[in-house]
Order: structure tokens, then sequence, then C-alpha cells
């Protein structure tokens, strides 16, 4: 049976460093109870000794999370840090005290103008200290990847006879390459086995040449017990190791890297997709395992592979993250098969015939916009006659709107047609997005939340493009909908109404 690979989240503590992140009370709340879902096994909430409202969120935080998840707060080795830590901490039902202080040479002749040893001596006194409150205690050496290997042991021997239960090698800014980083690794858990096999070896790596998620899988591959990580791979500088990345990674290749971890992987694009709405960081369109893109293809002949057998281009399912299914996304090099698949996922045949008529003039649309959406091809359908509906359902398209933009009450009217149906509505909302949206949800008698909501500028000048995708929730399951139009409101109504559309889809 593999070991136990533990997953230590830090995304509201080093995460949360990211210039212009900073989250209230509430927000650190509704982040810490989404990341529990998961089920990662400790989460560091946040520096207390920082301020008032640090050591206040982390209180809360504390009360608020159940005994299954550890919950740690970060501090330097000084009483007064510690202190602090352990009455912010204390009402959870499985507290840890984690310590850092620096271990390379120039942080302990530049940040600390001490002697090594008086280094070693400080960090040993504030482990004790802390082991008074506590029963957990990590000890990080900061800096670890610079630093001698021999006074690192000493150190970790120091502090391990100190009651130190978790013993951390960050590499803090970056530096380190795999090959290097897990051979140190490999020779520091040798020895801490043998002084104390209790005691877990953890790495938390810094992104700053791209080698974060590589670092702390050579880490786990030589030995390493913990692992830290943020959400999105968020953190200082270029972040930190991904978790999502990370735990997938292990998942892909268990036999390799001899372990496993229990996070609730379908959990994983949920979490990323709130994070990232709530601290205000976009995630990139092609990050690993959460972009936008990670399950998209627009390659003709990559599409071509995937519909006839997913696992020609997925090494796995998108819903083993919780993303929605894969995307065909239509685009000039799409091809035939692609253009068909999508009209029939939409509800509609063409005539064999009439497939090079309309395909070329699919092809002309592609070429203006870039990429094609479910309205796109129903505004190409629209005075088709040799396209025949072959579905029961008949789906929303937008015929008209008109939005009043006051400094008070912003307004919009929407007139949506279904089949015969038609529909006018009009809002107030608290922008004129909410107004949009408002009307279309009141037009669609939908129960529908908004999820998330993102524009970006394709091109440049008067003439470049909007393009809008929007995320909502319907009976606990997530909808995803996107458009592009030179006017980004008509593209804003335009991808919530295909996003409705999928429901309509599903449901049938």
């Amino acid at each position: 049976m593999s070991r136990k690979i533990y997953v230590f989240d830090t995304t509201l503590r080093d995460g949360e460093q990211v210039p212009g992140a900073k989250l209230n009370l509430e927000e650190k709340l509704d982040i810490a109870v989404q990341i529990a879902k998961c089920k990662v096994d400790m989460m560091e909430v946040g520096f207390p000794s920082s301020s008032q409202g640090d050591f206040e969120a982390v209180k809360a935080i504390s009360k608020k999370i159940g005994q299954d998840i550890c919950i740690a707060a970060l501090g330097r080795a000084v009483e007064s840090d510690i202190d602090s830590i352990y009455q912010s901490i204390r009402d959870a039902q499985n507290p840890l005290i984690h310590i850092v202080l620096g271990s390379s040479e120039v942080h302990v002749a530049k940040k600390f103008r001490k002697t090594p040893e008086q280094v070693i001596e400080m960090g040993a006194a504030a482990v004790k200290y802390a082991k008074k409150y506590l029963p957990q205690v990590q000890y990080s050496l900061e800096d670890a990847s610079r630093s001698d290997f021999e006074y690192m042991w000493k150190t970790i021997e120091a502090v391990v006879k100190a009651g130190a239960t978790i013993i951390n090698i960050p590499d803090t800014v970056g530096f380190a390459v795999p090959e290097q980083f897990g051979q140190l690794i490999y020779r520091m858990n040798d020895r801490l086995k043998n002084l104390d096999p209790k005691v877990l070896l953890s790495v938390h790596c810094h992104n700053d040449t791209g080698l974060a998620t590589a670092n702390t899988l050579a880490a786990v591959r030589n030995g390493a017990d913990k692992v830290e990580c943020t959400i999105n791979g968020i953190g200082e500088r270029a972040g930190n190791t991904s978790l999502e990345e990370v735990v997938m990674g292990i998942k892909l290749h268990e036999d390799y890297y001899g372990g496993h971890t229990t996070i609730e992987t379908r959990k994983i694009y949920e979490t990323s997709r709130m994070v990232s709405a709530t601290m205000g960081l976009d995630v990139q369109v092609n990050k690993a395992i959460t972009g936008e893109n990670a399950f998209a293809h627009s390659s003709g002949i990559h599409q071509d592979g995937l519909l006839k057998s997913k696992d020609v281009y997925e090494i796995m399912d998108p819903q083993t993250v919780g993303a929605p299914p894969m995307e065909i996304v239509l685009t000039a090099r799409s091809g035939r098969h692609a253009f068909l698949h999508v009209i029939n996922r939409l509800g509609f045949e063409i005539q064999e015939e009439h497939v090079p008529e309309i395909f070329q003039k699919f092809l002309s649309m592609a070429d203006q916009k870039k990429e094609i959406y479910d309205n796109d091809i129903l505004d190409l359908f629209e005075n088709c006659t040799n396209v025949k509906s072959i579905s029961c359902k008949e789906l929303w398209k937008l015929e008209e709107y008109q939005i009043m933009a006051t400094g008070t009450l912003p307004t919009a009217t929407v007139k949506l047609v279904k089949g015969k149906k038609e529909v006018v509505t009009s809002n107030t909302g608290s922008g004129v997005i909410d107004a949009l949206y408002s009307s279309i949800i009141d037009a669609v008698q939908y129960s529908i939340e908004l999820i998330d909501y993102r524009i970006h500028n394709l091109g440049r000048g008067k003439g470049s493009l909007g393009k809008v995708t929007t995320q909502i929730r319907y009976q606990d399951k997530m909808y995803y909908g996107k458009a592009i139009e030179q006017d980004v409101m008509k593209a804003s109504a335009l991808a919530f109404i295909n996003a409705v559309n999928k429901i309509i889809l599903e449901e049938e």
C-alpha cells in the first residue's frame, strides 16, 4: 500500500501575500470553508502577529473549521509571535504552531546578524516555548535550498530534540532544481527517519523559475511526507507550488511517486474559480488543470481524434477535477467532424449535399470572430433552409436588448425568443451587468446564481473584440457560457444565454 502524502494548504497565508489580494474576514471564512471541502490535511490560515485583523481572521477560522483538518498559523521564532499564534488557534480542534527561521548564510549573516550557533539556539528555544502550548509544532528552515546541508542538519537535530513534529524544507526564493532538490530531500529523509521516524518531512517551494511543482514532486519521489501548496499556485512574487498540479501529478503516477493524497479532487476546479473570483486574481488560460483552456481543443486534428476517443488527447477526465466536460472550440482550424459534432449537440442536422456550402459560411464567420460559440451557430442557421432541427428542445436567442446606465439606477431590458415564444423583461441592478443578467433570469425563469464573470479584450483599437466568459450555478451544477462581440454588453448577454441553453440541452 502506498504511503499517505499530507497536503498543507497555505492559500490564506502565503497566497494572500500577493499584492492586491487582501481579503476581509468574511471572504477568508468563505475561502477556508471551500478549501476544507477539498479535504486538505492541514490549512495555514494566517500570520496572527502581523495585524489585529489577521489575528481575528485566524481565530474565526479556527472556530469554524472542524476536527478533520489541522489548522496552522505562522510566526517568527520569538515568544510574542508564538503567544499570538496560540491565542488565535487555541479554539481549533486540531491546532499547529508553525515557526519559521532562516538557515542560509545570507539570512544568518545579513538578516539576523547572529552567529550560526546563536540562530540554532534561537530556533530550539522557540520550539521548546511552543511545546508548552501545543503538542504539534512545525519548524521551517527558511531559504533551505541555499543553505549548507550539515548546518541544516545540526539545526534539525536541535529542534527535533526540542519537540518539533514537522520539519519543513522551503525553497523560499525558487532557487532549486528538481534533481538537486530531490537529492537534498533524500539525504535529509534518511537522517531524519533514523533520528525520529514519527517526524514528518515537508517541502514548501516557490515558483520564481517555474519549477515549484517539479521540485515538490521530486521531493515526494525522494521521501517527503508533506507538501505545502496554494490554490492556483498564488503567493509571493511568482507564486507557490500549485495544489492542483501536485495532487493530480501524484494521482496520475502513484506508483512512481510511491504515495497518494486523500484530496477530494472533484472540488478542485470549483475551489480554483472561487479563490480566483474572491481574490480578483485571474487564472491564466493555459494554466494546468484549472485554466480555461486546460480541457479545450481548437485544432482540427485534435478535435477529430478526441471525437473518436477522448483518451487520444486527454490524460484525465475533466470531471475528475470537477471541470466542465471537454470543450470543442470552433475556429477556422476546426474540421467538418468537429463542426458537425457541435451542430448535432445543438439539435440540428445538415443534409449531406449542403454541408460544403454551410461549412464554408462557418469558416468565413470564424475568420472574422476568431472563435465561434453556440449563439453564432444559431445565427448562422437562422436563414438556412438546408438545416433542420432534430431536437424537441428549443433554445433561447437574444432578439434585442437595451441598457440605460445612470449614476443611481442602471436598467436593462431584453427581448428573448425561444421558438415561437417571445419574452420581454426589464430589471434594475447595482450595475449594468447585474441589471442585464437579472432581466435574463426573469425571462428564462430558472433559479440561477452567477458565480463568475470575466471580460477579455481580443485585439487592439476601436474594432477590437470582447470575449466574455460566465459561470453560473443551477441545481448545484456549474454551467459555462462564452461569447465574442465588438459590443461587450451584447457579448455579456449572449454568454449568459449560451450557459442557460446548456442547461436546456442537458435536461434533454
